[in-house]
């Protein structure tokens, strides 16, 4: 005896009306579609017609970076900064080093490159100022802008904030 429950599929009346149905509403669909595209193309010169010059600039002004709002003419949102420092007492040293290297890459023994924003830069600046003495230690930093830092040459073995693509000699 034939199991019930595994007979195949015959469609009935309904499903065929169904299936026809949304095949109707699917073609008038299309059709609407076509309309309004083909009325696009049609509007599309007076469209592009009443577009002002100069709309995209207008609209989607760049910000001033922090450097920038400083007065640096060519700064970056980022910019390079070369820390280097003079410590007289060790334990002041280990410390100083030790948030120079929180912040940048040590290229010298007492250099470092620090990739940084303003705001960081402004952080790790005065953490470096509560650490040292000021009386007998030396921090000096020298921002370097974007233009500039493309022009940095080095030789021979150097550790620097970026990948090295060629060493010059």
């Amino acid at each position: 005896m034939p199991n019930e429950k595994y007979r195949p599929f015959a469609p009935t009346r309904e499903w065929k009306n169904a299936l026809c149905e949304w095949d109707r509403q699917h073609t008038e669909a299309q059709q609407r579609e076509a309309r309004a595209l083909a009325e696009l193309d049609a509007l599309r010169p007076t469209l592009i017609a009443r577009i002002p010059n100069g709309w995209w600039e207008d609209s989607f002004r760049l910000q001033p970076s922090p450097s920038e709002q400083r007065g640096h003419k060519c700064g970056d949102k980022e910019m390079l900064t070369v820390v280097a420092y003079d410590i007289t007492d060790h334990k002041r040293l280990a410390k100083v080093a030790k948030v120079c290297e929180d912040y940048g890459v040590r290229v010298q023994y007492s250099i470092f490159e620090c990739r940084l924003e303003t705001d960081q830069f402004d952080r790790f600046w005065a953490k470096l100022h509560e650490i040292i003495d000021t009386d007998t230690d030396r921090l000096i930093s020298y921002k370097v802008c974007a233009a500039c830092a493309r022009d940095i040459r080095t030789a021979g073995t150097m550790t620097t904030h970026q990948k090295v693509i060629a060493y010059v000699f």
